[in-house]
């Protein structure tokens, strides 16, 4: 009885050593390879995922708010009449 359960196991080896290279291979995911991050096999079919470019300055909304504020004070300096300092007593 023995010998038949050595055989029964050892033909699930044998099955387990074929069956794993087709299920890794049709998992389907990235594999890293001497350093190398490489692609599934279906890669081109996969969905494009584009981001359109957006403004070299991410800031742009701030930085034209301050330049609002800053001309906003300096047209304020500009209508204010200068007053002479009052001397300390």
């Amino acid at each position: 009885m023995s010998q038949s359960i050595s055989k029964n196991v050892a033909g699930w080896k044998i099955a387990l050593l074929l069956l794993w290279p087709a299920v890794a291979f049709c998992s389907g995911c990235q594999v890293d390879v001497a350093g190398q991050t490489l692609p599934s096999p279906w890669y081109l079919t996969d969905d494009v995922q584009y981001y359109a470019p957006g403004p070299e300055f991410k800031l742009a909304r701030e930085a034209a708010a301050m330049q609002e504020q800053k001309e906003a004070v300096k047209s304020q300096a500009q209508e204010a009449p200068a007053r002479p300092l009052a001397p300390n007593q």
